[in-house]
């Protein structure tokens, strides 16, 4: 493709004659990228110190790989995640297994990592001990929490594997001391997937109920033969460690030689140097057990297992051959967590919002604000009620009401009707006289007309003596002024 001229510069792109790079869009070009990535580091091995570790609610694990000058990003899909026989944490230096690859929705690349390993005995013991004192700071190692041991189990379980030679060991001296009942659990003691069995082998123990049709064990013993640090690593497991603190059935620990120390034995209520001195910290007396029965239940423990390993076996190589699922949905499972983590992002940003908008809408509601309202309110209701036309008005009003209640008086008053004839008839007391035999039996009338009184007698009743007339108060004359007081 002939080089781009500055004078050749327009404003939209022109496919030239000859030009055999058409535009790719972003997609593409991604694509080729991831191609090109993954064909050239299909396995890598690489180690670093872990930082930023977070598992997702998807189980994925997210984490990233640095040392002192460079930094790489990675990801452990959940299976992968799952079969981790140590919990990942921070300043933990590893090797990683895995292939690159490139992350179309950052414009990275990363690792996507199959298989990790804690890198060098020192990195391992830097995590127990890390892990040690975290667990000792919340209580599980506390004196205080150990309970004493049974002095007679009538049943002992037993959690460890069903073919080594730790519960041969157990078993005879048990049977040497003690006739007891042995319940087993066999687990696997060493490599992937063995914390989480023997965690579980614990755990149910504890579950059983008594009088079921599995006996509830008097004493649990978790027990191992010796080994290195890595072969022991599993009883460092916290899920371990927290399951045998949780156990409520007294618990001894009997993993390793009398050298070897795991944090299962700071779990435990008892430490046995070797699983035969469990063996006899659990039985007081010796005593003798059937040797067959003890040999039948380990033969048909050791037939079942090997039944399932190799069925195990048929179905992992059988399961080979099929196309992993995980693999059609890595990237949409990874844009799954980008996108949940943008939306978390988008929500607190848009509360920050609302909260800026109702901070700034509120502010018209303060007091002194809506006390000036109230005040500019009082002063238009004052002017409108001073207004001439309104004073007026409730003056014509009172004046009507006045000349009703007027009306009503003039109707009610007793000496109207006399100005119309009528006549108001009084005996002396004052008394209204209303029937004609009230009258007879009265010495004198008093008849009251519209224009004055006249006293009478009624025809044959005896004339009583005139009533001496009470001296008037002298009034000023008319117009006259009021007279002064002193």
């Amino acid at each position: 493709m002939p080089p781009y001229r500055e004078d050749e510069a327009g404003l939209l792109a022109a496919q030239t004659a000859g030009d055999n790079a058409p535009a790719l869009s972003i997609s593409e070009i991604s694509q080729l990228l991831k191609r090109t990535v993954e064909d050239r580091f299909g396995f890598v091995r690489v180690r670093g110190e872990l930082s930023g570790v977070k598992r997702a609610a998807s189980g994925h694990l997210y984490l990233s790989l640095k040392d002192e000058n460079a930094r790489l990003d990675g990801v452990m899909w959940r299976g992968g995640a799952q079969r981790l026989g140590f919990v990942p944490e921070d300043g933990v230096e590893v090797i990683s297994t895995g292939k690159l690859t490139t992350y179309p929705g950052r414009s990275n690349y990363q690792i996507v990592i199959e298989r990790m390993e804690i890198a060098g005995e020192g990195a391992l013991l830097a995590l127990l001990a890390k892990t040690k004192a975290r667990l000792e700071a919340e209580g599980l190692f506390a004196p205080s929490r150990k309970r004493p041991l049974p002095y007679l189990p009538r049943v002992i379980g037993v959690v460890t594997s069903p073919t080594g030679a730790v519960i041969r060991d157990i078993l005879h001296r048990l049977r040497d001391r003690f006739p007891t009942h042995v319940v087993v659990w066999p687990v696997l003691v060493q490599g992937p997937g063995a914390a989480a069995q023997i965690a579980a082998a614990v755990r149910g123990f504890s579950a059983l109920e008594p009088g079921g049709p599995v006996p509830r064990p008097d004493l649990v013993i978790v027990a191992r033969g010796g080994g290195s640090i890595e072969d022991l690593w599993c009883f460092n497991d916290e899920d371990v460690v927290r399951a045998i603190a949780a156990s409520t059935i007294p618990t001894i620990s009997a993993v390793g030689h009398e050298t070897d120390t795991t944090l299962a034995d700071f779990a435990a209520d008892v430490r046995a140097p070797t699983p035969t001195a469990a063996a006899e910290i659990a039985v007081p007396v010796r005593g003798e057990l059937i040797a067959g029965l003890a040999d039948l239940q380990a033969r048909k423990q050791r037939a079942v297992v090997r039944l399932l390993s190799l069925a195990r076996e048929r179905l992992e190589q059988r399961a080979r051959r099929l196309p992993e699922p995980q693999a059609l949905l890595e990237g949409q499972a990874q844009r799954l967590d980008d996108l949940g983590d943008r939306l978390r992002r988008a929500l607190v940003h848009r509360t920050g919002l609302a909260a800026t908008q109702l901070a700034q809408r509120s502010a018209g509601l303060r007091p002194a604000v809506l006390e000036a309202r109230l005040r500019q309110g009082q002063d238009r209701l004052a002017g409108q009620r001073l207004r001439p036309a309104l004073v007026l008005q409730r003056i014509e009003a009172g004046r009507t009401a006045l000349a009703a209640l007027d009306r009503v008086r003039r109707s009610l008053d007793p000496k109207a009707p006399l100005r119309r004839g009528y006549v108001l008839v009084t005996d002396a007391s004052g008394h209204l006289v209303r029937s004609r035999m009230v009258a007879e039996a009265a010495g004198l009338l008093h008849l009251e007309f519209g224009d004055g009184v006249l006293d009478v007698v009624p025809s044959g009743a005896p004339v009583p003596p005139a009533p001496r007339a009470a001296p008037k108060p002298r009034g000023p004359a008319p117009g006259d002024a009021q007279p002064k007081l002193l």
